[in-house]
């Protein structure tokens, strides 16, 4: 059996010009999970990323903390749905910008109950988010992510470095969840966090989904975020 690692990236900019950039303390989380990996003497065979800069980035601090050496093999089907566009779909109007749950927390809630309703209207299809593929094809981009480890990596250590929708989109396939279900994962991921399958050349079996072991210290307490 081989072991697939699946990371949401470490908190990007929310409420920023350009959320595709992590903040300082997202660059510290991914760098504490290459520590606390490299304590325990993980090794890893490949890395699969997607292309988006808090991917990388995610990627960089890992590298950084554990020292691990590898050239990461760059997966379109692994980015992120844009988040703007499923709500832009379903209410057209400007939502005022908001930096925290904080800061503003009525508007962050508004934010996060209109991307849950866009992306149910997504799934089912009776909306199509301006320069996004149907959700069938953003299925298919995640899948053939877990069908190459299968194929290629049997028998090792795989990480793959994206984001919330595509991970929680890999576990409600292997799981055969609704899309739903799926959205309900998607909205309760946290930045950094680490889920597990194992697998062998026919199929996935998730071990653990959505944990923070290198963060389950009193120090690292106000670390844990989720946008």
């Amino acid at each position: 059996m081989g072991t697939l690692y699946l990371v949401r990236h470490g908190q990007a900019s929310f409420g920023a010009d350009d959320y595709d950039q992590l903040s300082e303390r997202g660059r510290q989380q991914s760098v504490q999970l290459g520590r606390y990996w490299a304590a325990r003497g993980l090794r890893l065979d490949a890395v699969i990323t997607g292309t988006l800069k808090r991917h990388a980035q995610t990627w960089a601090g890992i590298a950084e903390g554990a020292g691990f050496p590898h050239e990461p093999l760059a997966w379109p089907g692994l980015n992120e749905y844009d988040s703007e566009a499923v709500i832009r779909a379903i209410h057209p109007h400007t939502l005022p910008r908001v930096a925290s749950a904080q800061a503003a927390p009525a508007q962050y809630r508004q934010h996060f109950r209109l991307l849950r309703d866009g992306l149910a209207q997504w799934m089912a299809g009776t909306v199509s988010p301006q320069g996004m593929p149907s959700y069938s094809d953003f299925v298919r981009g995640v899948t053939s992510a877990l069908d190459h480890v299968r194929q290629h990596h049997v028998e090792r250590n795989v990480l793959i470095v994206s984001s919330g929708g595509p991970i929680a989109t890999a576990v409600g396939h292997v799981l055969g969840l609704s899309p739903e279900r799926t959205i309900d994962l998607n909205m309760r991921i946290r930045n950094s966090a680490v889920t597990e399958f194992q697998f062998n050349p026919k199929r996935h079996t998730l071990l653990t989904y959505n944990t923070l072991p290198h963060l389950d210290a009193p120090e690292f307490s106000d670390w844990i975020t989720y946008a």
